[in-house]
């Protein structure tokens, strides 16, 4: 069994950001690791350095208070590594030292991050989440914007720009042109080459949400979710005379959120115009999940992050860790032509197949499609999901059916070879009963048209009735006859 990456203990991160400051615990395989814990305070700390080059007294109080508490938060969780980290309002401030004061009184070691380290972060977020990303990171915070270059799993140039959501209102009618000089000066126009620009940072996916919402999309997941320069544009133009209640209410956002929503789309509608980028491609992995992927060896940061985590969840929730694996094997054969991505999104469905055992055997596909379409699950487009969904779907109700809304995210011919990993896995868990020894005895095999079982003699009792009839299913949806074979 490929190994799932060496699992790691609970480890935490406090973020200090201009806006907010965080606490993440995280538990789980390294690779990806599962978030336990989540909880911010928007403490504002950059809310006043526009103005007074200082944080703020009540800004410093409130920071004080949640650092006492995520302190003890991760104490309490046994967290065995909490690392702590600020960022641009702090880096700035005349007094910021007084805050790292107050998380040493907690407990906490602060790191300053700079701001090429701070881009470095939000870069191998994204290439945590998104290993093929090849484009800009945009890394949008309270104080400042980060950019940096992904391309082949690596980093490249980077720069930190003093353009955060908090000091944009103060730019007024001239904050096109501001950030237009400011990227020219910083040597970034044109570097995008018309490739995608990867959004990260709580505003600009607050803008993604509102974007999700009005357009009447689907599926309601910020990760990879995509949009036209056009699109942005379109926003920054209509924001600045929508009111705050009105943005909220159109995608749920938080006042904090909605009130900074239309400068972070103007800066964006200016950045994608002169970085010269073909969409924007929302990442909801950044700096604190770029900070843990830098921890990582070469061996796990290679490892796919979609696999690792369909294992895990196959583990946690079904009934016979082994079997995915076992599974995709098994069934390889029948698919002698699919290509790399394909053969992974198989794989992805089959470590998840057992997920919905638990569930009342009328919703069991239900809960497939749930599990397809609205899990946490990185390096999968919207696509990729409806093609899991799919074969899930299938596997789970024996149907050909194909449920809203997989085809409005997936092409017909995607999800018709989905349904047939589907009708294999049926298959395969009727066959085997869901553990290992069938599987490894028997094999498949698409030869001469025909959908071959074969079957060693002590194995034949397990071709009964129900098993026929599956075979026969996946053989007709592959257009093939169906035949047992000995050995």
């Amino acid at each position: 069994m490929p190994s799932p990456g060496q699992a790691a203990a609970r480890t935490a991160i406090v973020d200090i950001g201009s806006n907010s400051i965080r606490l993440v615990v995280y538990g789980g395989p390294a690779r990806v690791p599962a978030v336990l814990f989540n909880e911010k305070v928007m403490a504002g700390l950059g809310r006043d350095l526009p103005a007074t080059g200082a944080i703020g007294a009540d800004a410093l109080d409130r920071g004080r208070a949640a650092l006492a508490r995520y302190a003890a938060v991760a104490r309490e969780m046994g967290a065995g590594s909490v690392r702590t980290v600020a960022t641009a309002a702090v880096r700035d401030a005349s007094n910021g030292q007084v805050l790292i004061d107050h998380a040493a009184d907690a407990g906490l070691t602060v790191e300053t991050l700079t701001g090429e380290q701070e881009a470095m972060a939000a870069g191998m977020g994204v290439l945590s989440g998104i290993p093929d990303a090849d484009g800009v990171v945009g890394d949008l915070g309270g104080g400042s914007l980060e950019l940096v270059e992904v391309r082949g799993g690596r980093l490249g140039e980077r720069t930190s720009l003093p353009l955060g959501t908090l000091r944009l209102a103060a730019m007024g009618q001239g904050l096109e042109r501001r950030v237009g000089q400011a990227l020219r000066e910083a040597g970034w126009t044109g570097r995008g080459r018309g490739r995608p620009f990867y959004l990260v940072g709580g505003s600009w996916r607050a803008l993604v949400k509102l974007d999700i919402a009005q357009s009447g999309y689907p599926l309601p997941v910020i990760n990879h979710y995509r949009m036209k320069p056009a699109a942005v544009a379109a926003h920054a133009a209509r924001l600045p005379q929508a009111t705050k209640q009105e943005i909220r209410d159109r995608a749920g956002l938080s006042s904090g959120r909605a009130g900074a929503l239309a400068d972070a789309a103007r800066l964006l509608a200016v950045v994608l115009d002169r970085l010269n980028c073909s969409e924007t491609v929302a990442s909801a992995y950044g700096l604190r999940e770029g900070l843990l992927f830098q921890g990582l060896d070469g061996d796990t940061r290679a490892l796919d992050p979609l696999i690792v985590t369909a294992r895990e969840e196959g583990r946690v929730l079904g009934r016979f860790p082994e079997h995915g694996d076992l599974l995709a094997r098994w069934a390889a054969p029948l698919f002698p032509r699919e290509g790399g991505e394909d053969a992974r999104l198989r794989h992805a469905a089959c470590l998840l197949a057992d997920t919905g055992w638990r569930a009342n055997p009328e919703f069991r596909a239900d809960r497939g499609l749930e599990v397809a379409l609205h899990g946490n699950w990185p390096a999968l487009d919207a696509a990729g999901r409806a093609m899991v969904a799919q074969a899930l779907w299938t596997a789970m109700a024996g149907s050909t059916t194909v449920p809203d809304p997989l085809p409005r995210l997936a092409g017909g011919g995607e999800l018709k070879r989905a349904a047939g990993w589907g009708f294999a896995i049926r298959l395969g868990q009727r066959l085997s009963g869901g553990v290992a020894g069938p599987l490894e005895r028997t094999r498949l095999s698409l030869d001469g048209g025909a959908a071959c079982l074969h079957l060693v003699a002590a194995d034949r009792p397990l071709y009964g009735e129900a098993v026929e009839k599956r075979h026969a299913a996946l053989a007709a949806a592959l257009g093939a006859r169906c035949t047992v074979a000995s050995g």
